[in-house]
């Protein structure tokens, strides 16, 4: 038995040596084959070269369009904070014109002027700076200038139709600042449409 036991030692060493062997000749043969060339080793520096090039010309491009947009786009946020000045001189002005106490008055009169010229000069800058109103009523319903709040019934207008702009949306050059919410039209349901709907329900 213990023959048998050393004999199967003795055939496990040969085998690992035998392995062994085997395998640091497949790593001789990987290294010659891994081993290129003066010529190959020269086409593959060229080649990253050429990739490293053109990872750094592309890297170029997005520095500048990134550059050309904060230059063009850097007032973008303080743009759209501005907008609140407009809502709030027409809220002003609105409930000035339906206070009852001061509603004919030539002092109110005055104050809508101011308000209108002080207005007028911020729609100027705002101009100025490539800020400009989106023009809504009587317009098609575009999503990515307008956002629908309500419909109203009207047949005398298309569906789909701007018929009302509860707020006045803006954009800055061709970027969207804020939307117009609005009110569009929708053909009027006749009178049998609701009785039978009621009667589904």
């Amino acid at each position: 038995m213990e023959k048998e036991q050393s004999s199967k030692i003795e055939e496990n060493i040969n085998d690992k040596s035998v392995t062994s062997e085997q395998s640091k000749d497949d790593e001789k043969s990987k290294e010659e084959k891994v081993e290129l060339t003066p010529e190959d080793k020269i086409k593959e520096l060229e080649e990253k070269l050429v990739r490293t090039l053109a990872e750094m010309e592309n890297q170029r491009r997005r520095f500048e369009k990134e550059k050309d947009d904060a230059f063009e786009y850097g007032g973008f946020s303080f743009a759209r904070e501005s907008l609140n000045l407009i809502d709030n001189f027409d809220r002003a002005k609105q409930s000035l014109e339906n206070d009852e106490k001061i509603k004919n008055s030539d002092l109110l009169q005055k104050v809508l002027d101011h308000l209108d010229i002080v207005k007028k000069d911020l729609i100027s800058i705002f101009k100025k700076n490539n800020i400009e109103e989106i023009i809504a009523v009587d317009k098609k319903l575009d999503p990515n200038l307008h956002q629908a709040m309500m419909e109203v019934e009207d047949d005398n207008k298309e569906p789909g139709t701007i018929v009302q702009e509860i707020q006045k949306g803006f954009k800055m050059k061709d970027r969207l600042l804020r939307p117009s919410l609005v009110a569009v039209s929708k053909k009027t349901e006749k009178n049998d449409e609701k009785i039978e709907e009621k009667a589904k329900k």
